[in-house]
């Protein structure tokens, strides 16, 4: 279990006039600071059509990576700025189920 990947989900709700400028600060910091990071796998942004939500799904190679990533001092200055545009719900966990046609 320890070297398995972990997934990472964030729901954010943001006010529709803020979403386009949330989806640039995420967009920036997985360019610049998560890209760096290792065991980093891949991130998708999801925007909500109505403009009140937007989700990223990342996944870790392994818990120590996503830890990592947690303390990196980068991640918390961007997640500060994160908290002043929207409001946060997290989920962290594994993969137990992928289908692709």
């Amino acid at each position: 279990m320890p070297n398995k990947p972990v997934v990472l989900v964030n729901v954010l709700k943001v006010e529709s006039k803020r979403q386009e400028a949330l989806i640039a600060l995420l967009k920036q910091n997985i360019d610049t600071v998560v890209r760096t990071l290792d065991g980093w796998k891949t991130s998708r942004l999801i925007a909500a059509a109505d403009g009140a939500t937007v989700v990223i799904y990342s996944e870790w190679e392994t818990p120590a990576a996503f830890e990592a990533m947690r303390n990196d001092a980068r991640m918390q200055a961007c997640f500060a700025k994160i908290l002043e545009l929207a409001n946060v719900d997290s989920i962290v966990g594994g993969i137990v189920l992928s289908e692709s046609p």
